[in-house]
């Protein structure tokens, strides 16, 4: 893995303000981000946390708080957690403690919540969000925690009556708590999705928030420039960057609104509404001791040693930022494109398998814009796609031997993405190579001439339009014309050198 000093450096954006009627004003964000455990089995029963089940199908009678039943810690999700926080740099509590956090919901049927307060198995670490090439924001995390999910209500499958399913009770949660150092709706998308991509890393989240395995809820706040934090809402259980962005624009300018008009914030709960596209009020705030929060007295205090957390660490993955340095490095491409390639851990593994003994910039514009271009089209994923890295690295080949130019090299990756099949095998027995032979090349160059006398006379005039000559050349060959040989060779004969 890369070390630290080889990480890419960037330096913080440009404050972003908000106009007012009387003045700039600042957004203050923090996050507090629910990302499910990657676990076969729940927090506290051997329950299954398969998606999609039944209704109450996976559901253990600790998870349905039958009487006398005691919640049983599952170590791998310790481990987990513990992944979890190596991978965002942070300290590691050998020592912590799981709490009742009581409040009542039809969906929690213990009437508490098994949760971690005062001493949460992961302490202070950090995200670093990139934001452009060299520009980044480092956000300070506070704390990572674990705790069980609740279930789910329904309310839309009777018009009298709410339904609940259990199967998502006691599913092993890891809460993400950062700072207040968040500072645009764009950084907020941001860093939910870094977040994201390191979890997938880690292995310790999949984080698809379609099915809801990491949400979000976001704290905003809004001051003059320099002032102290703002009274701050919390905009509950948010799953798509997309509207993480809008809730937090409509958000800011709400309260910008509200303190112009001499109001004052009161600090509560809301939802965004994304029909209607804003945040409406759900309940006052409730500070932690309304949720009279003390130890478990099923649970005994977890301690771990450092041994093995060691042993954890020394079984991570390359991180993210570490890849992105590395294929700058190694394969000389933009810090942009090894962004975009080290963004999925599949991606970054279906980029290297191309890249590898191949030129890195050429593999790399053949991955995204040509492979992720397509896949994005027909939103299929990396692991859907029709053409394999050795398919595609086949492709690189034939291009950098000058046996194809790019342009055959398009029509290749068509044929191998509607048909399959071996490209080499594939330009051999249909006549695609190109054509290199310089007596064939100035033969066909010289027909082109030949035939427009007058675009010769145009062409010596203005020079820019000898690419008119290239261009009739390159399809007089049927495009396998060496593109390069065709531009020397018009120049050469036109006089223009």
């Amino acid at each position: 893995m890369m070390t630290e000093a080889e990480l890419l450096e960037f330096k913080e954006p440009e404050p972003k303000l908000i106009p007012g009627v009387d003045g700039d004003w600042e957004v203050v964000i923090g996050m507090e981000v629910h990302a499910q455990v990657l676990s076969e089995s729940k927090l506290f029963s051997g329950a299954s946390t398969k998606f999609g089940a039944a209704p109450n199908e996976n559901v253990s009678l600790v998870d349905a708080a039958m009487p006398g039943m005691l919640p049983v810690i599952n170590e791998f999700c310790v481990e987990q957690a513990v992944r979890a926080g190596l991978g965002i740099k942070a300290e590691i509590n050998l020592f912590s403690v799981f709490d009742r956090k009581n409040y009542f919901y039809p969906d929690l049927p213990q009437g508490y919540q098994i949760s971690q307060f005062k001493h949460p198995i992961v302490g202070e670490g950090e995200v670093i969000v990139d934001l452009a090439p060299g520009i980044g924001r480092r956000v300070r995390i506070e704390r990572i925690h674990l705790e069980q999910d609740a279930g789910k209500s329904i309310h839309d499958m009777d018009p009298e009556k709410s339904f609940v399913d259990l199967n998502r009770t006691g599913v092993a949660l890891m809460e993400v708590v950062s700072k207040p150092d968040i500072r645009s709706s764009e950084e907020a998308a941001e860093f939910l999705r870094k977040l994201r991509t390191i979890f997938r890393y880690l292995g310790v989240c999949d984080g698809n928030m379609q099915e809801g395995s990491m949400r979000a809820d976001v704290n905003v706040s809004v001051r003059r420039p320099g002032d102290g934090l703002g009274t701050r809402c919390e905009i509950k259980n948010m799953n798509s960057m997309r509207f993480i962005q809008q809730a937090i624009e409509y958000e800011a300018r709400r309260q910008i609104a509200i303190i112009e008009d001499g109001g004052e914030i009161d600090q509560e709960t809301r939802l965004y509404d994304t029909k209607k596209g804003e945040t409406r009020s759900m309940r006052s705030k409730e500070e932690a001791h309304d949720y009279r929060y003390f130890p478990d007295p099923d649970l005994l205090p977890l301690e771990i040693e450092q041994a093995w957390v060691d042993q954890i660490a020394k079984s991570l993955p390359e991180l993210p930022d570490a890849k992105k340095a590395r294929f700058v490095k190694s394969f000389g491409v933009t810090e942009y494109d090894a962004s975009v390639l080290a963004a999925e851990p599949e991606n970054a593994v279906f980029f290297e398998e191309v890249a590898k003994g191949r030129d890195g910039k050429l593999a790399a514009n053949w991955v995204i814009n040509e492979l992720f271009g397509r896949l994005n089209k027909e939103e299929k994923s990396i692991d859907e796609s029709p053409i394999s890295a050795a398919q595609l690295g086949a492709i690189v080949d034939l291009i950098s031997s000058d046996e194809i130019s790019g342009k055959i090299g398009k029509e290749l990756f068509e044929i191998v993405w509607s048909e399959g099949g071996d490209p080499k095998k594939i330009v051999e027995d249909r006549g695609m190579k190109q054509v290199t032979d310089l007596g064939a090349i100035e033969a066909a160059v010289d027909d082109v001439i030949a035939a427009n006398p007058q675009q010769v006379e145009k062409a010596k005039a203005k020079p820019n339009l000898a690419g008119w000559f290239v261009g009739q050349v390159m399809k007089s060959t049927g495009g396998k014309a060496n593109p390069q040989a065709v531009q020397e060779l018009v120049r050469k004969k036109l006089g223009l050198e």
